[in-house]
């Protein structure tokens, strides 16, 4: 199955489809890809899959997909991270 997970954009650098950033799921900081998603700045959630923001979303969403993620038991990863 192919998940997309919402994350907090913490940083944005680059220019133009070769933007890149730390976005954090949950305090886990990833490097993410944002050529699909140009107007992201800092402080914005976007759905990311395989290493690309596909999409920006408010944070009340990501905040439900977080909880629909937790209750299928999808979330084990970010919360035993250290």
């Amino acid at each position: 199955m192919c998940l997309a997970v919402p994350g907090k954009v913490i940083s944005v650098s680059g220019a133009q489809e070769y933007r890149t950033g730390q976005v954090s799921f949950g305090g886990v900081l990833k490097q993410v890809s944002f050529a699909y998603v140009q107007e992201v700045k800092p402080g914005d959630y976007v759905i990311v899959h395989v290493g690309f923001a596909l999409s920006v979303i408010d944070e009340r969403e990501a905040n439900q997909t977080f909880e629909y993620l937790r209750q299928m038991g999808e979330l084990a990863e970010i919360e035993d991270a250290p």
